[in-house]
């Protein structure tokens, strides 16, 4: 399986950005998706997920802010994020459930 996540940058603090994910190598149809982020200094920590049938969930510190979406014709998990803050300054990650190999992240990087 092979995991490239998209669209990172640099973003002011209550702006947007949407990350993009291709997964290739699975039955991306039957997985449910993760996202994930790690800060400078940090562990990686859980952002969202999206089963095969479209339930999701977040954390608490993006809920509300954060939405995850996915579209199986293109093997693509997003991650719309909304209302920015610094704290969300992070590499993002995605995976699948079962987790496979890591893939590159993304940068996201929100200035005050």
């Amino acid at each position: 399986v092979q995991l490239q996540a998209s669209g990172g940058g640099l973003v002011q603090a209550g702006g947007s950005l949407r990350l993009s994910c291709v997964v290739s190598g699975s039955i991306f149809s039957f997985n449910a998706m993760d996202w994930y982020r790690q800060a400078p200094g940090k562990q990686r920590e859980w952002v969202a997920r999206i089963s095969s049938s479209g339930i999701t969930g977040y954390a608490p510190s993006v809920k509300d802010r954060f939405t995850i979406s996915r579209d199986n014709a293109n093997i693509t998990v997003y991650l719309q994020m909304s209302r920015l803050k610094p704290e969300d300054t992070a590499v993002y990650y995605c995976n699948t459930i079962p987790q496979s190999t890591w893939g590159q992240g993304t940068l996201v990087t929100v200035s005050s």
